[in-house]
This record gives structure tokens, C-alpha cells and sequence, in this order.
């Protein structure tokens, strides 16, 4: 597998849409952030930055997601990608973009974005997440 190894960008983009659309609970529909543990390694680890710094298992990420895109307080919400560079090398690969997202939240309209990179390594079984990390603009 190369940078140029059009197979595996095309595996990497599908994972990374799937990633977005695990958060995505617009129309009444539910979210389906528990499928962060079939992209993500079981040992993942989750990151977000900006005022403050958190470090997240992939259940300690999942669990408070899961309720907040259900309990009705953040709805109609889904966040994109809006623009990627991704590395390939061999079995590793890396992936750094802008995204935005958009929902109501607590009855406010609530919008935003930021910028998201992932660590992705391909297993036995295809491509995986193995870390990634985030910073939501101000």
C-alpha cells in the first residue's frame, strides 16, 4: 500500500463518513454512536483539545454521546467533513480535516466546527481507527 494506492484512500474515506454519520440524529432518527467501536481498535484512544485537554477510552467517549444524541437535548444534529489530506504508508495511515456540525441543543440552535485527525493502522479485518483527536474552533 502506497499514498497512491487508490483502494485503500477510497476504504479510509468510507470509514471517516461513517465516523461522522455515527453522530447524525437529524429527522427523529437515532444516533448510532456505538458503531465508533466496530471503526475503532478496542484499545483506541480519543483526545480533544482546546480550553482543556481530555483523554478518552472509546467507552468513555461512546457513553455520554450515546445519551446526549437520545435524551433529546441536542437534536437534528449531524456533523461533515469539509476538506481532508490524507497520508497512506504502508499499513498506517493518517487523516487531517475540517469539519463542521449543526443541531439544536437544549432548544438553541447550535452550530460549529474544527478540525479532527485520525490514526487508522489495517488489520486482519480492513482498516481501522486507532486514535484520533479534535479541536472545535472558538
Amino acid at each position: 500500500m502506497s499514498a497512491s494506492d487508490p483502494t485503500a484512500k477510497a476504504e479510509l474515506d468510507r470509514i471517516t463518513a461513517e465516523f461522522y454519520a455515527a453522530f447524525d440524529n437529524r429527522h427523529g432518527g437515532p444516533a448510532d454512536v456505538g458503531r465508533l467501536r466496530r471503526l475503532m481498535l478496542p484499545g483506541g484512544i480519543i483526545v480533544a483539545t482546546g480550553p482543556s485537554y481530555t483523554a478518552y477510552t472509546v467507552e468513555e467517549f461512546v457513553a455520554p454521546r450515546e445519551l446526549l444524541l437520545s435524551d433529546g437535548r441536542l437534536t437534528d444534529f449531524h456533523e461533515w467533513e469539509v476538506d481532508e489530506r490524507t497520508d497512506i504508508a504502508g499499513r498506517v495511515a493518517s487523516r487531517t480535516g475540517g469539519y463542521r456540525k449543526s443541531g439544536v441543543l437544549d432548544g438553541e440552535p447550535y452550530e460549529g466546527g474544527g478540525t479532527k485527525t485520525f490514526q487508522f493502522a489495517h488489520t486482519p479485518d480492513g482498516w481501522r481507527i486507532t486514535a484520533f483527536s479534535w479541536h472545535d474552533e472558538p
